[in-house]
């Protein structure tokens, strides 16, 4: 592995890709004006960390809270799938009893139908 150059040229191809696009003049613009914004940056924290440290206590609140309440609904979901789980065997059985009330109900429905066609033929006659 020492003898491989992979990483050598990778790390060449990216030093000449960057030195590449600097010949554009809006890419030198750009990344100037990018060094100068970090460095005041830079220079704004190195005086004030205070100010530093309450925007990364803000982040952190912040991020802490999207953790709170992500974790909050994979619980909740995480109790729904529970619940439902639990649920499906009762509701299955519910259904299967409900359609052999309707079958048996409709084999007495048939059975009054007939007995009352039949009434009627011995009635006419």
């Amino acid at each position: 592995m020492g003898n491989s150059k992979f990483g050598k040229f990778i790390i060449l191809g990216a030093i000449l890709g960057g030195a590449i696009s600097l010949c554009d003049k809006s890419t030198r613009r750009q990344l100037k004006g990018n060094t100068e914004k970090m460095a005041s940056q830079v220079k704004y924290y190195s005086k004030n960390p205070d100010v530093l440290k309450e925007k990364l206590q803000q982040q952190k609140d912040k991020y802490m809270s999207i953790y709170e309440q992500i974790s909050g609904d994979a619980t909740y979901i995480k109790n729904q799938v529970a619940e439902l789980k639990a649920l499906t065997p009762q509701v299955k059985e519910l259904v299967v009893d409900t359609k052999e009330a309707f079958v048996e109900s409709k084999e007495e429905y048939k059975e009054i139908v007939n007995e009352q066609k039949e009434g009627m033929e011995t009635k006419k006659i």
